[in-house]
C-alpha cells in the first residue's frame, strides 16, 4: 500500500467518524437551530466519505471509541472545546484537498464546504461552559498565585507538612467563600447576557476550592516537606498547562503566550513568599 493510499483511507476513516459524531450530536441536541446546522455538517460529512470510498474502493465504518471520547468531552469541558478540537484537524484536510484540485474537480466544493465547517459552529455555538470560562480562571488563577505563594511562606514555619496542609486548606477554602461573594456581586453589577450572577459565582468557588484541594493534597500524603512542596509546584504546573490548552482551543488563543503569563505570575510570586518564609525563619528562628 503506497503513501497515498494510506492518506486516503485515513482521511476516509476521517470524514466517517466526523459523519457519525455530528449525527450523535445532532441527535442529543434540543435547539432547532442548532440541530439543523449539525445534521447538515454530517450530511457534508458522508459525502466526503463517498469520495473517498470511490478512490480506495474499501467501506470503513466509524470509530465508536473516538466518537465516544468526543461526546465525554463535549459533555465534561463543552461543545465548543470538543468541536474546535476536532475541526483543528481539519486544516492537514484542507491541504490535501487543495492538492487534489486538478485531479479530482469534486474536491473543491469538498474544501469549500470544509472551510464553511468552522465558521458556522463558531456563529452557532453559545456555549454555557465557554461563557463560565472568565469564572473559572478567576477562581483558579486566584488560588493558584495564592495558594502556592502561602504554603511556600508557611511551609518553614512548622515543621509538620499536615499542619501545613490543614493550614492551606482553611485558608483556601475561606479565601473561596469570599472569592464567590464577590464575583456574585461583579456579575450582579456588570450583567452579561446569558450569565447568571449566582452561577457565575459558583464556578468561581468551585474552581477556587478545586484548585485549594489539589495543591494541599500533598502535604497530607507526604510527610516532607520539601518534597510535598515540589509535588505542590508540579501539580500547579500540571494546572496551569491543562487549563491554558482548554482555552487556548476553545477561545483560539496563544497557549504559549497565556501559559507563560501564568506561570509567570504563579511561580514568580510563590518564590517571592518562599524568600520571605525562608528569611523568617532562618533569621528569626519562628517555626511551630
Amino acid at each position: 500500500m503506497d503513501l497515498n493510499t494510506k492518506e486516503a483511507l485515513r482521511q476516509q476513516q476521517n470524514e466517517i467518524n466526523d459523519y457519525a459524531l455530528y449525527r450523535a450530536l445532532a441527535q442529543r441536541e434540543k435547539d432547532p437551530d442548532k440541530r439543523a446546522v449539525y445534521e447538515k455538517i454530517a450530511s457534508q460529512e458522508r459525502k466526503h466519505y463517498e469520495f473517498w470510498k470511490a478512490i480506495t474502493k474499501r467501506s470503513l465504518e466509524p470509530n465508536r471509541t473516538l466518537i465516544l471520547f468526543y461526546i465525554f468531552l463535549s459533555r465534561l469541558l463543552g461543545t465548543s472545546f470538543a468541536l474546535k478540537l476536532l475541526e483543528r484537524r481539519e486544516k492537514s484536510a484542507e491541504a490535501l484537498y487543495r492538492s487534489l484540485f486538478d485531479t479530482y474537480p469534486e474536491a473543491r466544493e469538498i474544501y469549500a464546504e470544509e472551510m464553511t465547517h468552522e465558521k458556522e459552529l463558531i456563529d452557532m455555538l453559545n456555549d454555557k461552559k465557554l461563557l463560565y470560562a472568565g469564572a473559572i480562571v478567576l477562581g483558579m488563577n486566584d488560588a493558584l498565585v495564592e495558594l502556592t505563594g502561602t504554603l511556600s511562606g508557611i511551609a518553614f514555619a512548622f515543621d509538620k507538612s499536615v499542619v501545613v496542609g490543614i493550614t492551606g486548606a482553611i485558608m483556601g477554602i475561606a479565601a473561596s467563600l469570599s472569592m464567590a461573594g464577590s464575583s456574585y456581586l461583579e456579575a450582579k453589577e456588570s450583567p452579561v447576557e446569558g450569565i447568571s450572577p449566582t452561577v457565575y459565582a459558583a464556578y468561581t468557588g468551585f474552581s477556587y476550592i478545586f484548585t485549594t484541594l489539589l495543591l494541599v493534597l500533598p502535604f497530607f500524603l507526604i510527610s516532607s516537606i520539601g518534597v510535598a512542596l515540589a509535588v505542590m509546584f508540579a501539580a500547579a504546573l500540571f494546572s496551569i498547562v491543562l487549563y491554558n490548552f482548554y482555552i487556548s482551543v476553545a477561545k483560539e488563543q496563544s497557549f504559549y503566550r497565556r501559559t507563560a503569563q501564568m506561570l509567570l505570575i504563579t511561580f514568580g510570586v510563590a518564590l517571592i513568599s518562599f524568600a520571605i518564609g525562608y528569611a523568617v525563619h532562618h533569621y528569626l528562628g519562628i517555626q511551630i
